[in-house]
């Protein structure tokens, strides 16, 4: 198993994760993650701290000296067109080459157009899990593209018939996000992250500095209203992990780099020993206020990934999820 750790960005937080995986002795740790430069695009995550080239390279070296990798995410899903415009062409060509000066060993991105140009450069091109690649032909098509790995749309993290079939359809690895709590389904996804995509960038004139977000909060009142919506996401427990690598998946990826350093902590630590007592909504990186409001014991979700395996996904004929919520959650007083 290789896990991709979230990264705030700053060198301290840095430091201390790799202190942390060294002193006890997490060899599944392979790679931390990081959000790149607003000024040259906005990304699926607010970037608390935008580090320079020349911190990059202190701390692409730093993550080297340990043997972690270094990936730089740019994944917006929305760029205005700007990057189809020469300026903007020779803006991510001028950043992607100053990232690999420096040593970055991947570039996260959403948009086909900067896959397809990063195959100039030796990274390692990671496609995010906003370009929605959820079938083997949708993965064959950013493997033509120059993708080295997909992050596979979380959406599919439950279905294991199409899982299996994109391992086979493509040579590039596949990776999963395990600790995602978005709604499965969402209506809201594409416009939501459209919304984030633009407050994160400084590069585009008319983008707002601030909007209310509207999509949180209505994700948030469905899953009060509705708590089996919690259950039906697709996150992974750490215990099944080994499901997926019996198919041939062995890359994951933990999300969550706008939360504290101790928070990435405990879930490194937790999904690296694969096994965890307590309260499910605690590793899940949206939305985290619902742990104050609803207890889920991991413990009582144990063999339901065999469930979720076979699932044919038509809820409404089901019943499973609905079940499950009332042996599994408590409402937190």
């Amino acid at each position: 198993m290789r896990l991709m750790v979230p990264h705030p960005g700053h060198f301290e937080a840095l430091k201390e994760i790799i202190e942390v995986k060294e002193a006890e002795g997490l060899n599944e740790v392979d790679e931390v993650f990081m959000g790149g430069s607003p000024e040259v695009m906005g990304s699926g995550r607010g970037v608390l701290h935008a580090p320079l080239i020349d911190e990059i390279r202190e701390q692409t070296e730093y993550a080297h000296q340990h043997g972690i990798k270094m990936n730089v995410v740019m994944n917006s899903p929305c760029t205005g067109g700007h990057h189809l415009t020469f300026e903007g062409y020779k803006m991510f060509e001028w950043y992607f080459s100053e990232l690999n000066k420096v040593g970055v060993d991947a570039v996260t991105v959403a948009e086909p157009y900067l896959a397809e140009l990063l195959r100039e450069f030796p990274m390692q091109t990671v496609v995010s899990c906003l370009s929605y690649v959820d079938a083997p032909q949708r993965a064959k098509f950013f493997e033509d593209l120059g993708a080295d790995v997909i992050t596979v749309d979380t959406n599919i993290n439950r279905h294991f018939s199409l899982l299996e079939g994109m391992v086979k359809a493509v040579k590039c690895e596949i990776r999963l996000i395990v600790n995602e709590g978005c709604l499965y389904r969402c209506p809201f996804r594409y416009s939501h992250y459209n919304l984030a995509s633009h407050l994160s960038s400084l590069n585009q004139p008319r983008a707002p500095l601030f909007a209310p977000d509207f999509y949180f909060d209505k994700c948030i009142n469905i899953r009060l209203r509705d708590p089996t919506q919690i259950i039906k996401s697709a996150w992974i427990r750490p215990e099944d992990l080994k499901e997926y690598e019996a198919i041939g998946i062995k890359n994951f990826k933990l999300s969550g780099r706008t939360k504290t350093v101790n928070w990435i902590i405990d879930c490194m630590r937790i999904y690296s020993k694969r096994s965890f007592e307590g309260n499910l909504l605690e590793l899940l990186d949206c939305p985290q206020m619902l742990r104050y409001m609803f207890y889920i014991e991991n413990e009582k979700l144990a063999g339901s990934i065999e469930k979720w395996k076979s699932c044919k996904k038509i809820c409404n004929e089901c019943g499973y999820c609905g079940a499950l919520t009332k042996e599994a959650l408590t409402y937190l007083k």
